[in-house]
């Protein structure tokens, strides 16, 4: 798996599309994703904002198995700000 971008990489990125899934359970915030993945182009960013704590490591997994390339997360307040470039 290649190595997550740092906190000051994440924060320059800007996404083609923010999807805001606080508030959803799992596997909501990963349904949403999915989603949205299929609205942007291939190497385009999708943020999701996920207050489940969980949405971070299911969407790195998601992404690794499906070819896109999970770019790391922030934590942002009270929710993660979690980062995807489309890979295909």
């Amino acid at each position: 798996m290649p190595a997550t971008l740092t906190d000051n990489e994440l924060e320059t990125i800007t996404a083609a599309k923010v999807i805001d899934a606080r508030g959803a359970a799992c596997p909501g915030p990963l349904l949403e994703a999915k989603k949205g993945m299929g609205t942007v182009p291939v190497g385009s960013v999708i943020e999701i904002w996920s207050s489940d704590p969980v949405t971070k490591t299911d969407i790195g997994a998601w992404a690794g198995k499906v070819g896109h390339e999970f770019l790391g997360h922030l934590t942002a307040q009270g929710y993660d700000r979690v980062f995807v470039r489309r890979g295909k």
